[in-house]
């Protein structure tokens, strides 16, 4: 029998966050991934360079690549420096290949990079989602929907 996953993944160290896609997007299921990463792309993970704002990731003869990250050259890297802006491939088990593979092609959906973090075995990994795009209406309800709830913190706390 599997054991089961945790609900909240390991995080020790925090690089790169996607605050924008919790907004953008309705979040689904939310994967970990390991990342395929060069000496120096490691090198600069660690130093807090990153970015994973634009990115997004696509399943192609049973893969997944994240496309369009940007991890900024290593500062003391020399020839043997990586490409900043290429494609990398998330390390994930098959059936949840699989089930990516489904929910892209059937539904609609799309895989959205969340963060990027190193676990407590020093190990770089990804919080990947699938997550189906908010049109202007669902936006404006998000909004009022979070701001309704910064007021009544407010009316709480001066009342109570």
């Amino acid at each position: 029998m599997a054991r089961p996953r945790p609900a909240e993944f390991d995080k020790v160290k925090t690089v790169a966050e996607n605050r924008r896609a919790r907004f953008e997007f309705f979040i689904e299921d939310v994967y970990e991934a390991g990342i395929a990463l060069t000496g120096t792309e490691v090198k600069s993970l660690r130093g807090g360079q990153g970015s994973i704002v634009e990115s997004y990731a696509e399943v192609k003869d049973g893969q997944v690549w994240l496309v369009n990250s940007n991890i900024p050259e290593f500062s003391h890297g020399n020839r043997y420096n990586h490409e900043p802006k290429r494609v990398r491939k998330l390390l994930l088990r098959e059936r949840e290949i699989e089930k990516m593979h489904g929910a892209v092609a059937r539904k609609g959906m799309t895989l959205v990079p969340l963060t990027v973090y190193f676990n407590s075995q020093g190990r770089a990994k990804m919080e990947l989602a699938i997550a189906k795009g908010k049109n202007v209406q669902d936006k404006r309800e998000t909004v009022k929907d979070r701001d309704w709830k910064r007021e009544q913190s407010r009316i709480m706390r001066d009342k109570g």
